[in-house]
């Protein structure tokens, strides 16, 4: 997997789309705290965050992908471990951050009531995840035709992933005892669009973004500890 996350996300179309979601993940991030990125991947975003002055950590549950996590962010603390249960003190990180994996969670409370816990007081969390729109919409629903009639691969697979309404990821964060809560839809460029579409898609994505976001594919939330 970590070779088919890197080829998704380090390269072309993969890394302008991840490019843009890290973005807007670190706007709302500290720079010179300390990080814990929950679902690490192979440590795209904690070099991201390292190159913005801070220091990182990172989880994730596949030992391939913390294998390149470690080779990438040398000097990063990386393990296999689970956002559910964060093998960290209380009031560890400045901050908390998760990139595309909040909706592969089967217990997202579980892994907002982690992160909250170590958190120090007036830190803050950046989800970056599937939203729901018109289009994503359709993609279990093609997925299921599509093994109906015995094509694998129609759009995206099926991995029980679950894509968010803007109320309903902020009322998990509040639920929790977040304050400060930010909800923005973001990438209208997705990486899985092939040129000229991806192209139109770029030049496009800030107005789609603006005016009407409810077309952009991805959520991002942040939100912060009560001091």
């Amino acid at each position: 997997m970590a070779d088919v996350y890197d080829r998704h996300y380090a390269h072309d179309r993969g890394r302008v789309y991840y490019d843009h979601i890290c973005d807007m993940a670190l706007e709302d991030l500290p720079r010179d705290g300390r990080l814990l990125d929950l679902g690490c991947g192979t440590g795209l975003f904690m070099t991201r965050y390292l190159a913005s002055g801070g220091t990182a950590a990172g989880l994730d549950i596949s030992r391939g992908m913390i294998a390149r996590a470690r080779q990438r962010c040398n000097g990063c603390e990386v393990a296999v471990g689970t956002a559910e249960q964060i093998p960290y003190r209380d009031g560890t990180f400045d901050a908390v951050a998760s990139i595309l994996a909040f909706s592969y969670l089967q217990k997202p409370e579980a892994m907002l009531r982690e992160s909250f816990r170590v958190l120090k007081p007036g830190g803050t969390i950046a989800v970056c995840t599937l939203g729901r729109n018109l289009l994503t919409a359709l993609v279990p629903v093609i997925y299921r035709i599509g093994e109906k009639v015995h094509i694998r691969r129609i759009g995206m697979a099926d991995f029980g992933e679950h894509y968010y309404r803007d109320g309903e990821i902020a009322a998990l964060f509040a639920a929790i005892g977040f304050e400060d809560i930010r909800v923005r839809r973001c990438s209208f460029a997705h990486r899985d669009l092939h040129d000229p579409v991806f192209s139109l898609a770029r030049k496009v994505e800030p107005f789609v973004e603006e005016r009407i976001p409810q077309l952009a594919y991805n959520i991002c939330v942040s939100a912060k500890k009560p001091d």
